[in-house]
């Protein structure tokens, strides 16, 4: 994988151009992948962006997202347009698998394949050019270097800081994470003198959902978290007869993990989603315990030092009985 700066001069002449980012994309994959779409098109470049899958609707406000193709709905079109490229952008995922059904065509595809993420252990192998850091904040303030550090940065404008913004500050937990450091500050408030308005992407992302939202949370406090105190760890298992009866569609558990650190000396905290096709893990920690290794070593997942995900095919009870076991193997780490 050639370092990204390399990549430059392959931007200076128009081409057909494809952007992804990894499934159910929250606001860093968004934000990063139609910041790239406004940047290459500002450049003349014909650019589609394509989700894996379904997203968020409080993402829906985003410049540009109107224009982003779902490949689960329209699976032939996609390939068709991956056929054409020249370009890939592979934004916030650092392996195909993390793209679903994508996973395949997107191996197949003949073009230039461009790897921009933060997360540990990229496959770098398949991959022409790219750039790799988990020392940053998010994919989003990637985006931003590779903007401004490009011979094009006067095409920096409002619509690119908006995306921008919001996967900086989403993935930042609105700058209290410790993975905010001064450049990332330097990067919003050069956004800002653009002219973004960020009291607005906040509005848009955190008060925008629907009153049963409010309340499957207030469910899910009341009636699923368990707290264990002998291993610093809270848990929460969602079943499926939750989500139907509060009528939770993508993007309604967003965050919900991150209530279970707010409990006093909680070092760990653990969400089980019981999805209709797998049940889905969300870990988030508190100093030195890496849930990225935990994830990946007992949940088929992987991540980020303090924030990670897993999968599994089995039930949602015997998910909780094998977390329940595996976590007393770290009872001195927990401590």
């Amino acid at each position: 994988m050639q370092p990204i700066e390399h990549l430059y001069p392959l931007l200076q002449q128009p081409r057909n151009v494809v952007v992804t980012m990894h499934q159910k994309p929250d606001g860093d994959a968004m934000g990063s992948a139609l910041a790239m779409f406004h940047f290459l098109k500002s450049l003349g470049h014909n650019v589609t962006v394509i989700s894996p899958t379904n997203w968020a609707k409080f993402l829906n406000w985003m410049p540009g997202c109107n224009e982003v193709i779902d490949y689960e709905i329209y699976t032939e079109k996609c390939k068709a347009l991956l056929d054409t490229a020249d370009l890939l952008f592979c934004l916030d995922f650092n392996n195909m698998h993390r793209t679903r059904k994508m996973e395949l065509p997107l191996m197949e595809a003949k073009c230039v394949k461009v790897l921009i993420d933060h997360h540990e252990q990229p496959a770098e192998e398949h991959f022409d050019y790219g750039a790799s850091n988990i020392r940053k904040s998010s994919t989003c303030e990637m985006v931003y270097d590779f903007i401004v550090q490009s011979p094009f940065s006067d095409k920096l404008n409002v619509d690119m800081a908006a995306c921008i913004y919001t996967g900086i500050m989403t993935d930042t937990g609105s700058f209290r994470f410790a993975i905010t450091t001064a450049d990332t500050h330097k990067a919003v408030a050069h956004l800002k003198m653009l002219g973004l308005e960020h009291n607005i992407i906040h509005e848009n992302i955190y008060d925008n959902f629907l009153e049963n939202r409010l309340r499957f949370t207030g469910n899910a406090l009341l009636n699923h978290l368990h707290v264990i105190y002998e291993y610093n760890t809270a848990l929460m298992a969602i079943n499926k007869k939750d989500l139907i009866k509060f009528d939770i569609q993508t993007g309604d558990t967003e965050g919900l993990v991150n209530y279970l650190l707010t409990i006093e000396g909680i070092k760990l905290g653990a969400l089980l989603i019981d999805r209709v096709e797998e049940r889905k893990w969300s870990f988030r920690s508190k100093g030195n315990f890496d849930v990225n290794e935990f994830a990946r070593a007992h949940f088929e997942g992987g991540g980020h030092k303090n924030a990670s995900g897993g999968r599994s095919n089995e039930s949602l009870e015997f998910n909780v009985k094998k977390f329940k076991e595996v976590i007393k193997l770290y009872e001195a780490e927990l401590a």
